[in-house]
């Protein structure tokens, strides 16, 4: 465990993650993916946003349905470091040099 707050746990993926310092951040509670409760999403997110705000350039991703690659039915985000030319290309990208 990372980071631990009274609703929400921060964790490394089981399998390392796609980048260094990938995160995981977890409610306590079950709820099955971000529509299902609003106010536990938003407690969520803003414990990503307190490590976002460590993190630098990152993505803060969570799916709901198996149509949008939701494997696990618990809500999680994914907190994932990104550097310039790491390589890790979102599904909807394409590989172009970075806009400033």
């Amino acid at each position: 465990m990372l980071r631990e707050w009274p609703e929400t746990l921060a964790i490394r993926p089981r399998h390392g993650g796609v980048t260094d310092g990938h995160v995981l951040v977890i409610p306590k509670v079950h709820v099955a993916d971000v529509a299902e409760d609003p106010t536990v999403s938003a407690t969520t997110m803003l414990r990503v946003a307190e490590l976002a705000a460590e993190a630098g350039d990152c993505n803060v991703i969570t799916s709901r349905g198996p149509s949008a690659t939701q494997t696990v039915r618990h809500l999680h985000l994914h907190l994932v470091p990104r550097a310039d030319g790491d390589g890790l290309l979102l599904p909807w990208t394409t590989a172009r040099p970075a806009e400033r």
